[in-house]
């Protein structure tokens, strides 16, 4: 019994010196244990829908002044299947959302994300564009269309939030 209290000790010692599970402050422990299934039911729905594994890429999106952007890269540079899959993902994205087609964030959000409607319905005034990176590639979401401009915005925000990027929700050039 006395070697199970010491490694059930030693675990929660090392476990609370992880700083990515280190529980936020004002944070209960059962909101805390909620937010990491939360975290991993993205990222298993996420590599589903988008083709490649989320703890091999880092997401990263930007709100302009005329919409936005995507932005994906692999964390290891030599990576050259894992850039391959977040380009082939980046290229499907662009067509399928300039289409109107917003399945993939529906899947991997397991919701159609805030501003997804609008940008469907005023697709015809909003250009994508995809590029090549050197880590994989970005998305550029614009229009002149004032309501569309707020729906990518708002759509923009709730992935900078969803996916925890720590990406600025202010509109920068």
């Amino acid at each position: 019994m006395l070697s199970f209290v010491l490694a059930a000790a030693g675990g929660a010692a090392s476990a609370s010196q992880d700083p990515q599970h280190a529980m936020p402050p004002g944070v209960t422990h059962d909101e805390h244990l909620r937010q990491l299934q939360k975290d991993a039911d993205l990222k298993r729905r996420g590599a589903a829908a988008m083709g490649f594994d989320q703890d091999r890429a880092a997401h990263h999106f930007r709100l302009t002044p005329d919409g936005g952007a995507i932005e994906v890269s692999v964390k290891v540079q030599s990576d050259v299947a894992g850039r391959a899959q977040v380009r082939a993902h980046l290229r499907e994205i662009a067509l399928a959302f300039a289409a109107g087609d917003f399945e993939k964030p529906l899947a991997t959000h397991d919701e159609l994300p805030p501003g997804a409607a609008a940008m469907r319905d005023r697709r015809a005034a909003i250009a994508y564009s995809y590029e090549e990176t050197s880590g994989g590639g970005r998305v550029r979401i614009s229009t002149k269309d004032a309501a569309a401009r707020a729906a990518i915005h708002e759509f923009v925000r709730y992935q900078i939030r969803e996916h925890g990027t720590g990406d600025s929700d202010a509109i920068r050039r």
